[in-house]
Parts: structure tokens; sequence; C-alpha cells
């Protein structure tokens, strides 16, 4: 598929300029198309066919097996869920905490990757140690030392208010060095760029399809690795958590379907299918050359003291300052272009992906 095949397929593109991926990206004809389709497969074929539960079985299954190919993992690696702060919150109530348990979380850390860490220290009394970054540049000694006697490292694979791509693989190095698990928060990352879960050789990753992905809202995703399973045992438990619902007494399945709780709806599912489906089709590589390029022509026309993201190309994420940056968002709403205010640093970001155009770029450095 050619990048503007895919853009044909989102018709709110002809619309309205989007620029705001980074948050929610909507979702291609063939996403949408897979989604209805497997509710209507669920609703009025399969009672009179397999069943409802096989037909819902088959399709998590399904999906569990996609997201292990897009990820670089294996099948029993993976737990579907419904979100990223969802993935998080599984993990964070899993592990076996003590009082004194040490976090280091960046200080670019989503709310999804802050709030479960604020919990545990009200409830278990964990302490949070933040690694402060300078505009999203981690500091590999100040690192170290934060992680010495630490039990888990959280951060993200590119950070959301900067769209720098922080080094998961040695962090991750380091942080193991000391004894600590990790934890990444990758959800600005698939569909954008390439992932591959064992290069980073972290503990857990999460993520979710309706970022970069192009997916439905309500299709997460979490990756274990085999050898952190055992460590996690989960708070909440349900049939799709445990090796046989129905014995007497429990086990919890050997792998991340631990994590899993019960009944949910598997359309989110098929379009997070059909959504990767789509990425591939297109290719990462050609994905990444076009997010790049047009970002390159984005940051052309941004002063330095006013480009707040690295100037050379790291993500599809570029923050710019602002004086007023909920107004400004405004402003360019009125104008038919969406993007959207952080709020540290204050400031507005714009999301670039593959289906943007050149013209996009030039629309919104218009209005700016």
């Amino acid at each position: 598929m050619d990048p503007l095949d895919l853009r044909e397929e989102i018709p709110v593109l002809d619309e309205v300029t989007y620029l705001n991926t980074g948050a929610a990206s909507p979702a291609p004809t063939s996403v949408v198309d897979a989604a209805t389709d497997e509710i209507e497969r669920q609703q009025h074929v399969a009672p009179a066919a397999e069943g409802a539960y096989p037909a819902l079985f088959e399709t998590f299954e399904e999906t569990r097996a996609r997201v292990a190919e897009f990820l670089g993992a294996d099948t029993d690696e993976i737990a579907l869920t419904q979100s990223t702060a969802d993935g998080i919150s599984r993990v964070a109530t899993a592990l076996p905490w003590q009082e004194g348990d040490v976090v280091v979380r960046t200080d670019c850390e989503h709310s999804a990757g802050v709030l479960p860490w604020q919990r545990l220290r009200d409830t278990q009394g964990i302490e949070v140690r933040v690694l402060e970054t300078e505009a999203g540049r981690i500091d590999r000694e100040q690192a170290t030392e934060l992680l010495s006697d630490a039990d888990l490292l959280c951060l993200s694979s590119i950070t959301w208010n900067y769209g720098t791509r922080l080094p998961v693989a040695e962090l991750t190095g380091i942080a193991h060095d000391a004894g600590a698990r990790v934890l990444v928060d990758a959800v600005q990352s698939p569909g954008q760029v390439d992932v591959d879960v064992g290069e980073w050789g972290a503990d857990f990753v999460v993520g979710a399809g309706h970022k970069w992905l192009c997916g439905p809202w309500g299709a997460g995703f979490l990756y274990v690795a085999d050898e952190a399973t055992d460590a996690l045992v989960p708070e909440r438990v349900g049939y799709r958590s445990v090796t046989d619902p129905e014995g007497d007494g429990y086990e919890f399945s050997a792998g991340a379907k631990r994590l899993e709780i019960g009944t949910t709806s598997p359309a989110p599912y098929a379009g997070l299918q059909a959504a990767m489906d789509a990425i591939d089709s297109i290719g990462i590589e050609t994905v990444e050359g076009r997010i790049e390029r047009l970002t390159d022509r984005l940051k052309e026309g941004i002063d330095d003291d006013r480009l707040l993201s690295p100037r050379e190309y790291e993500s599809g994420l570029v923050t710019i300052a602002a004086d007023d940056p909920a107004a400004t968002v405004s402003r360019l709403a009125d104008a038919d272009v969406t993007i959207r205010s952080i709020p540290s640093p204050a400031a507005v970001r714009v999301s670039v992906h593959v289906y943007n155009t050149d013209e996009d770029i030039d629309a919104l450095c218009e209005v700016l």
C-alpha cells in the first residue's frame, strides 16, 4: 500500500488537517470494517455456528499471535488489554511490593506511567524517584545512581512531550545490572518506528492501537518476558487468567495471559489486526522515512528558540513553544488544523504520520 492509499481510506482527512496522531489517530475504513464485521460475526453468525465464546477466543488468540509477530515476541508473552494505562496498572498491581521498594521513573512519563506509582506509594509505602531529563535527554550517570538500589524502572520508548527516543536497551542494561526490572511505555512507537522487544531486553512493554497504528480504541497489548512472568501475582483473577477455571482451586496461566480477566469485546482486537496489516503493507521503513521528511519540512519553519523537540529527526512528535498553548490550539482548530497542547513543557505538540502530506505541513505553518 502507498501512504496516499492509506490517506484515501481515512475520510475525515478530507475535512481537517489532522496532526494529532500522538493522542489518537482516525482509523482507515479497512480497520473500521474489520471491527464492524467482527461484531456482526459475534452477534449474527457465531451463535448458530461455532458458538459465541469459541468465536471470541479465536479472535483473542489470532490477535495475540499478530501482536507477537509485530513486536518480535513469542505468543505466550502477550496479554491483551484495553489501553496503555490498563497494561501499566496490571503490571503495577501484580508485582509483590514491600514497604521501601523503589520505583524510578523519568520526568517525561505520561500520567499512565505516573499515577500507579503514586498510588503504590500511598498504599504500599514504596519510594518513587524521578529521573530528571534535559528536554528528554537522559544523564547516564544520574540514571545509574538512582537505579543502584531500585526495584523497577518505568520509562517511555519515545517521550510524549518532546518526541525524543530514550536509550531503552542501554537503560534496561543499567537497571538489570542493579537488580531492577524494567517497564516500557511504548505506545508512541509501534506504527511509526520498528519495534523489536527482544532488542530492548525489557521485562514489560505496554502499548495500544489507537495512536500510530491507526487502530480502534480499546485494543491494548502487554508484553511480559518469559523470565519475568513468575514475578507477577495478579490481584484480580478471572477465567482467562487461569489454567482451569472450572477446577478445584486455581493456577495462574504460565504466560502473560495470567494478566487477562474475562469477557470483553473482540471488535477492537479484530480492528487492531487490520491496522497492523495496513502498516505492514506500507512497510515500516517507508513509514519512518516519510515521517522524517515531513517533520524536517515542518522544523525548517520553526526558529531554534521555539523548537523544543530535537532539530534532528527522532520521531513524528514535534513540540513547539507557544505563549498560550490552549489558545493556539483553538485558533488552529478554527482553521481546520488539529494539534494539541501539553502541560509540561507548556507548549503545543504536532504529530506527523505517514498519511500526512506536504500540503498538511504547509497549512499548519501558514496558521501557526
